[in-house]
C-alpha cells in the first residue's frame, strides 16, 4: 500500500488508525522544518556525535533523545493526537541514518513506543524504501514515504519491518508516545527525569 492510498485526513485517518493500527500521514511536516532537520542531523553526524551500535541495525548511525528531536515530540502531539483519537505523552525520540545494504528484521516495540511516528527527512535516491507493516487483521502493507511523511502506528502491537536497502542514503526519525491515561502512562520520557535529558543507557534504540 503506498503513501497515497494509505494516507488520509486527519478525520477518516482517525478512523483508519482505530481501524487497521496504522496510518501514513501526508506531510506531517513543512519542507522548511524538514531543511532544518535534515542540516541538524547532518552537522551531528560530522562532528562525530552519532556512534555507531544501534542493536536493530548495527551499522546505521544514531542517536537517542537528541534536543531538537524531543522537541519534535512536543512540537508535533497535537497534530498526531488527532490522529490518534486520544491525550498523548512523550516518551522518546530517535534518529538513525540508514545506509545501502541495511534492513529491519519483522519486530514489535517495548511498551514507550505504544504511538510510534517513522518520520522521512531525506532519501538518496529519492526513491522511497518501503516501510512493511502487519495491520490488526495481519495483513502486511507497503507504505512509501517521501521528506516530511510519517507512518504512525502502534509499535508494540504490529509487526513491521525493512528489506535491504538499495539507495545511498535514509534518514528517518522516530518519535514516541503513550496514552497519558492509558496503562503505558508510567512510561512518560522513558524514565527520564524530562525530555532532552540523557538516561543511564544514553542510546537506547527505537526501530522503523
Amino acid at each position: 500500500m503506498s503513501l497515497g492510498t494509505a494516507s488520509l485526513a486527519a478525520g477518516s485517518g482517525a478512523e483508519h488508525f482505530a481501524r487497521y493500527g496504522y496510518v501514513a500521514i501526508p506531510a506531517l511536516i513543512e519542507p522548511a522544518l524538514t531543511d532544518f532537520l535534515r542540516s541538524h542531523i547532518h552537522t551531528k553526524l560530522v562532528s562525530g556525535l552519532m556512534p555507531k551500535g544501534d542493536p536493530f541495525v548495527p551499522n546505521a548511525p544514531a542517536c537517542y533523545g537528541d534536543g531538537a528531536t524531543d522537541a519534535l515530540l512536543e512540537h508535533l502531539k497535537t497534530r498526531i493526537q488527532a490522529y490518534a483519537g486520544c491525550r498523548l505523552t512523550p516518551t522518546y525520540s530517535f534518529m538513525r541514518i540508514y545506509r545501502q545494504g541495511d534492513e529491519l528484521t519483522p519486530h514489535r516495540d517495548r511498551t514507550a513506543c505504544e504511538f510510534s511516528v517513522s518520520l522521512n527527512i531525506r532519501q538518496v535516491p529519492d526513491d522511497p524504501w518501503a516501510l512493511f507493516v502487519e495491520d490488526t487483521d495481519g495483513r502486511p502493507a507497503e507504505v512509501l514515504l517521501h521528506p516530511g511523511d510519517a507512518l504512525l502506528y502502534r509499535g508494540p502491537d504490529l509487526t513491521h519491518w525493512r528489506e535491504p536497502y538499495a539507495g545511498q542514503q535514509l534518514v528517518q526519525i522516530f518519535l514516541h508516545y503513550v496514552a497519558t491515561d492509558g496503562p503505558n502512562a508510567g512510561e512518560k520520557f522513558d524514565g527520564r527525569p524530562s525530555l532532552m535529558r540523557p538516561k543511564a543507557s544514553a542510546n537506547r534504540p527505537s526501530n522503523a
